[in-house]
C-alpha cells in the first residue's frame, strides 16, 4: 500500500511537469557532483554507493537537524524512540554500530553506548556544508566501524555574518548566529545555534509533553604561512536535554543530557618531496547522564593522529597513503575500559582510458587487543555510449568489538557460566550501477543492485531462565537491495528529486528479517525556484517494518518548506511538516508529532 502511494505520488508529481519541460527549456543544467570522503576526490556518478548533499539542498529543504533530511538517501533506515529521543542510522541494512560517523574527518562514534553508534537526535546542521554518504563496506578508508558505511559531515567556511530566528508548534523556538571571514591567506569563523521545544510524548500511548533543547557552539580558524604552509583549526560542542518516557513505552519523568564534542587541528604542506602533506591530531567526547528507575552515567572518548600524503596535479595517475593511531576509550558506570588500533593505508584512482577509471583502496589494522586485519576494496566505472555510467565495487571490512561489549556492561554472569571470549565482525559487499544522464544535462540518474554480507555480529544473549546476560558472536547477517535515485530540471524554474530502497535483511542464522529496516522506502522531493519565492515539497513513504514485540505499520508523509527573498539580504520562511496529520511511527511505541507549522527570518549579509 506505501509503495503504491509513493509511486502514484511521483506519478502524480512527474507527469504534468515534464510535459511542462516539453513545453519550455531553459539553459539549466544539472551540476557534477564530487565526492571528498574517498579520501581521493571523485565524480559520485563514477563511484558506487555515493551520495552528497550540498548546503543548498538542506536550505531549500528547511532541514534543522541531520535526522530531517538523512531518511531521503536510499539505502538509510533512520528512526528515533520519540521526537527528540536517540536517532540512529542503520545503513542498508546493517546495525547502526556499521556505520562510521565522521565530522570534518574526526569520528565521532559514541564508544560508551552498547552498540557504539552515534545519535543523530541533536546533531544540528547549521554549520554544516555538506552531507557525504558511502554505502557497502569502507574499512579500506576509514577502519573499525566502517562496514556498512561512512557518514561524512563537512562543516562551512562563512565570510560574513548569517542569522536566522524561527517559532512555531509545540511551544519551538530557534535561533542562529554565525560571523566570519574568510580570505586567501586566513579565516576565523563562530557560529551558536540553540532550539528548544515542549515536544509531545515519546510513548504513543502517553499524555505528558517530553520536551528536547540543543545547543550548538562551534568555531573555525586558518591561516597560511606561505603557499606551502598552512593550518587549520575546528572546534564543535553540542549538549542535547531530553525528556524521554520509560520503558513500554508509557509515560516517566526521565532524562538524558548529553554532551559532545569534536575537533581537530591539521597542518598542511604541500609539495615535500613532491607530495602535499597533511598531519592531523583529533579528538571527540561524549558524557551521557541519563536518570530514571535505572539511572546510569557514561563517558566516551576517542584520540585520533594521522599523517597523510597525496600526490600532486591531476594526471591519470592520482594516490595516497598515510598511517594513523586510534585510542578509544569508555567510562561505563564507574567502570572503563578502552581500545587502540594502529594502521596503514593507501588508496589509488588511476584513468585507464577515456573511458575506463579504477579505484583501490587497501588498509591494514594492528589492534592492541584483537590482532591485525587487511582489508580493501576495488571499485572501476566504464562510460558506456550514450552518456550511460556503469560501476561497480566490491570490499571487506572488520570491525572489533566495541567498548561496551568488550567491557561486558551491564553483564550478569552466574558462577561457572563460561562466555565465549568476543571476536571482530567481518563483512563482504559488492555492488554494480548503471546510471544515466541525457546530452541536454537535464536529467540524470542511478540504479544499484549490492548484496553486504556480514559474520560473526555481536549481539546480547539472555537467558530468561536465568537472567543470564552477556554479549556473544552468534549472527550471520545478509542484505540484498536495489536503490533507485534521480534528479531532473523541468522547466518554468521547477526541479524534480526521486529516491527509492528495497531493502531485504536477513538474519542467516535464523532466518528472521533484520528488526528496524523497512523493505520499502521512498521519497520525492518537487523543487521550484522563483525570482524572490522558493518552495519544496517532499513526500517520503515507507513500507511496514519488522520491529521490537511486532510490526511497525507503514506510512506516506509530506512536508513543504518555503522562503520569501525580500532583497539580497532578508528572507522570510515558513516550514509546515505531516501536511496530511498522518499519525504514524519511526519506531514502534514511539510517536510522532502530527501537523506543525513553523514561521522564521533569515539574514544574509
Amino acid at each position: 500500500m506505501t509503495r503504491s502511494l509513493l509511486l502514484a505520488t511521483a506519478s502524480a508529481v512527474l507527469l504534468p511537469l515534464s510535459a511542462a519541460h516539453a513545453q519550455e527549456a531553459t539553459d539549466e543544467t544539472l551540476p557534477e557532483v564530487v565526492v571528498t570522503a574517498t579520501r581521493l576526490t571523485a565524480v559520485v556518478a563514477d563511484t558506487p554507493g555515493a551520495r552528497v548533499i550540498d548546503r543548498e539542498t538542506i536550505d531549500r529543504r528547511g532541514a534543522v537537524f541531520a535526522a530531517d533530511i538523512l531518511p531521503d538517501v536510499p539505502g538509510l533506515s533512520v528512526y528515533r524512540a520519540g521526537f527528540g529521543g536517540v536517532t540512529s542510522v542503520r545503513m542498508r541494512g546493517a546495525s547502526q554500530d556499521k556505520s562510521l560517523v565522521l565530522v570534518d574527518g574526526v569520528p565521532v562514534n559514541d564508544p560508551s553506548q552498547p552498540a557504539g553508534g552515534f545519535d543523530f537526535a541533536g546533531f544540528d546542521l547549521g554549520d554544516i556544508e555538506r552531507i557525504e554518504v558511502l554505502g557497502g563496506p569502507q574499512s579500506s578508508l576509514w577502519g573499525s566501524d566502517a562496514i556498512g558505511g561512512v557518514i561524512a559531515f563537512t562543516s562551512r567556511e562563512l565570510d560574513g555574518i548569517r542569522a536566522e530566528a524561527e517559532a512555531g508548534s509545540f511551544a519551538a523556538v530557534r535561533g542562529r548566529l554565525a560571523v566570519g571571514v574568510a580570505e586567501d591567506r586566513h579565516a576565523l569563523g563562530a557560529f551558536v545555534s540553540r532550539f528548544e521545544t515542549d515536544g509531545i510524548s515519546a510513548a504513543a500511548s502517553g499524555t505528558e509533553a517530553d520536551g528536547f533543547d540543543n545547543t550548538t557552539l562551534g568555531l573555525n580558524g586558518r591561516y597560511a604561512f606561505s603557499d606551502r604552509v598552512e593550518v587549520d583549526g575546528r572546534l564543535r560542542h553540542s549538549d542535547s536535554f531530553s525528556e524521554i518516557d520509560g520503558f513500554g513505552p508509557v509515560d516517566t519523568l526521565d532524562t538524558v543530557d548529553a554532551v559532545n564534542r569534536s575537533g581537530l587541528a591539521r597542518v598542511t604542506v604541500r609539495d615535500l618531496l613532491g607530495l602535499d602533506h597533511r598531519f592531523v591530531a583529533a579528538a571527540s567526547d561524549i558524557e551521557r547522564v541519563t536518570v530514571s528507575a535505572f539511572p546510569s552515567t557514561y563517558e566516551g572518548e576517542h584520540r585520533l593522529w594521522r599523517w597523510q600524503a597525496d600526490s600532486r596535479g591531476t594526471g591519470a595517475v592520482r594516490y595516497a597513503f598515510g598511517v594513523e593511531r586510534e585510542e578509544t576509550e569508555a567510562f561505563l558506570n564507574g567502570s572503563s575500559a578502552g581500545l587502540g588500533v594502529d594502521s596503514a593505508f593507501g588508496a589509488l584512482h588511476w584513468d585507464a582510458t577515456d573511458r575506463l577509471t579504477l579505484n583501490i583502496g587497501l588498509r591494514h589494522d594492528d589492534t592492541d587487543e584483537f590482532g591485525g586485519e587487511t582489508t580493501g576494496r576495488v571499485s572501476a566505472a566504464y562510460a558506456l555510449a550514450g552518456g550511460l555510467p556503469r560501476s561497480g565495487a566490491w570490499g571487506t571490512g572488520f570491525k572489533t568489538p566495541s567498548v561496551s561489549p568488550a567491557g561486558c556492561d551491564f553483564c550478569f554472569v552466574l558462577p561457572g557460566t563460561t562466555v565465549p571470549p568476543l571476536v571482530p565482525e567481518y563483512a563482504t559487499g559488492g555492488e554494480i550501477a548503471l546510471g544515466w544522464r541525457s546530452a541536454d544535462g537535464r536529467f540524470d540518474g542511478r540504479a544499484t543492485l549490492y548484496r553486504l554480507e556480514i559474520e560473526d555480529q555481536i549481539d546480547g544473549f539472555f537467558d530468561p531462565g536465568t537472567f543470564e546476560f552477556y554479549y556473544v558472536n552468534i549472527a550471520e547477517t545478509r542484505t540484498d537491495g536495489f536503490e533507485l535515485e534521480g534528479r531532473a530540471i523541468l522547466g518554468g524554474g521547477f526541479d524534480l528529486s526521486l529516491a527509492y530502497a528495497w531493502t531485504d535483511a536477513v538474519n542467516e542464522t535464523t532466518g528472521a528479517a533484520i528488526l528496524r529496516v523497512p523493505q520499502h522506502a521512498g521519497s520525492a522531493t518537487l523543487g521550484w525556484t522563483g525570482e524572490r519565492l522558493s518552495a519544496a515539497l517532499t513526500v517520503r513513504a515507507e513500507g511496514d517494518m519488522p520491529d521490537s514485540g511486532g510490526t511497525r505499520d507503514g506510512f506516506v508523509t509530506a512536508n513543504l518548506n518555503a522562503a520569501w527573498r525580500l532583497n539580497d539580504h532578508v528572507a522570510l520562511t515558513a516550514r509546515l511538516e505531516n501536511l496530511a496529520d498522518e499519525t504514524y511511527q519511526q519506531l514502534l511505541g514511539y510517536g510522532e508529532p502530527g501537523r506543525a507549522g513553523y514561521v522564521g527570518i533569515r539574514l544574509r549579509y
